[in-house]
């Protein structure tokens, strides 16, 4: 569904018959853009206009791709759904707006699974996005690779950062949707603190929840674009208010106690044992095992942790996840928001409830409409206790957890609730996901909605407390597809999170 091409930068050359790593395939524009794209399908629309030429600013000459539920004045932003189609925003988003203050050039709109609901990347009206990447050892050409998922619900943002499209991507993530895909095509994502970075201007799937973050194929792109964007906001009413931040800083910087220069003694490492389930695949642990010998062969110290509520984590995730979004998106009738899509002939137009029962039908997607159904049956009298309550209650019991094994405290809680942990842990670290990026599942295959929301069992804790979290490249499983790992920390501790990224960044030669 691309509308225009951009032209101004080199041609890709002989792609169809390179065999070679998404990592090594070139940056593009201009016209091989569009023809990649076709073995992609990361963009659903890319800029008309030249790449500018900026000096002097953070992000000069930095080419930046936004994800479709991020509002563009000069792109249309559909959500992936035809609730949406074509639908133009008079405004841009502040993080939009703050990118184009420090010199980025907004080089298109990326797939995405519709409103931000999904795993594997494949409830998009444009269809599912293919995740760029390739063995080194594969025996056909890169067009003719392996068709497999990029991850949802951003993989379009994953996917053309991987590819080169863009030097980076924005994306959000309400339970993983950012971490996820970038385990899977083998690039850098960073979910921040949630409150840190402005949604004003996001189109909201569980305002609880929803993050903007940052994909791109180093961390230190990704910190370069997180620095532009981490400021406060008043028009986000979800913002954290800069004391609060202030704050967060200066017990961060206090329980700082190693150098990212030097060995890495005093370095305190966190490995929570509920987050490598039995069903993992064996070969996902082993990168991880190397990255932890590695940092422990440096002078960092691994303390095994147990987080008992994680367990609960991911049916209160989709439960609260999908209250908020019935209530979200009930505002999507066709009359005053969302396209109007005309009833059948014979169907009585004075019935409001029907007109806006065919639009609602046929604009959203199988997914959505099964979201907003169990976050209706969930808020009903009958079952708001035994389902949304007791899933707020587990979100307390998992916050607790995380504040109990950082050794840096919780400025969002309140000054009776702090108490000193000289023991605990810098940041944690896991497996980005149970398994390398999975085979795009057909139609007809009714148990790939199932085997997708167990895709989220290791991002949506971090989610849930708010707290920040990046994937970073560990290596290659069994199949010589990518392996992420996950660095977790306390809220507001994003720095240490994106040094200690780099650490790992540095030191994997895998």
């Amino acid at each position: 569904m691309l509308r225009n091409t951009r032209h101004g930068c080199s041609h890709l050359q002989h792609l169809g018959s390179t065999r070679r790593h998404a990592s090594q395939i070139p940056q593009l524009s201009g016209s091989s853009l569009k023809e990649l794209n076709t073995s992609v399908n990361a963009l659903v629309y890319i800029a008309s206009d030249g790449f500018p030429v900026t000096g002097g600013l953070p992000l000069s000459s930095f080419s930046v791709a936004v994800k479709d539920n991020i509002c563009t004045s000069a792109m249309p932003t559909t959500c992936s759904s035809a609730m949406l189609h074509d639908f133009i925003s008079p405004f841009d988003a502040t993080v939009v707006k703050l990118l184009q203050d420090g010199g980025a050039y907004i080089s298109g709109k990326t797939n995405c699974d519709e409103f931000g609901m999904g795993s594997l990347n494949m409830y998009s009206v444009h269809g599912p996005v293919i995740n760029p990447y390739q063995p080194a050892d594969s025996s056909v050409s890169w067009t003719d690779r392996e068709r497999r998922s990029a991850g949802g619900s951003s993989g379009g943002s994953a996917a053309a950062v991987a590819v080169g499209m863009c030097d980076a991507a924005l994306a959000t993530d309400t339970g993983g949707s950012i971490r996820l895909p970038a385990s899977y095509c083998g690039v850098v994502g960073l979910k921040p603190s949630y409150g840190l970075v402005s949604r004003w201007g996001v189109v909201s799937y569980a305002d609880s929840l929803d993050c903007v973050g940052i994909m791109a194929r180093t961390v230190r792109d990704v910190r370069k674009t997180y620095n532009v964007l981490s400021v406060y906001d008043n028009k986000d009413p979800t913002a954290a208010r800069p004391p609060t931040r202030l704050r967060a800083a200066q017990e961060r910087d206090r329980h700082q106690e190693y150098s990212l220069d030097g060995p890495l003694s005093g370095l305190r490492i966190g490995v929570p044992q509920e987050y490598f389930p039995s069903d993992m695949d064996p070969h996902i642990v082993q990168p991880v095992c190397r990255v932890l010998e590695t940092l422990k062969a440096r002078g960092a110290s691994i303390v095994p942790v147990s987080l008992p509520s994680t367990r609960y984590a991911l049916s209160a995730y989709y439960v609260i996840s999908s209250t908020e979004a019935s209530s979200n998106l009930a505002r999507y009738d066709g009359i005053e928001y969302g396209t109007y899509i005309d009833p059948p002939p014979g169907t009585d137009k004075t019935k409001t409830a029907k007109v806006y029962a065919h639009s609602r039908s046929a604009g959203f997607g199988k997914e959505v409409q099964k979201r907003i159904l169990l976050g209706t049956y969930a808020l009903t009298a009958d079952a708001f206790d035994n389902y949304f309550l007791q899933a707020q209650r587990v979100r307390k019991l998992i916050r607790a957890d995380f504040d109990r094994v950082f050794c840096v405290p919780n400025v969002l809680n309140s000054t009776s609730e702090i108490k000193p942990n000289f023991t605990g842990v810098h940041v944690l670290l896991h497996p980005s996901a149970i398994r390398t990026a999975p085979r795009l599942p057909s139609s007809t295959d009714a148990d790939h909605d199932l085997g997708a929301y167990v895709q989220d069992v290791l991002t949506v804790p971090a989610s849930l407390a708010g707290l920040p979290a990046i994937s970073v490249p560990a290596g290659h499983g069994k199949d010589g597809w990518p392996v992420g790992i996950s660095i977790v920390g306390q809220w507001g501790c994003d720095e240490m999170v994106m040094d200690v990224a780099e650490i790992c960044e540095r030191y994997n030669t895998t």
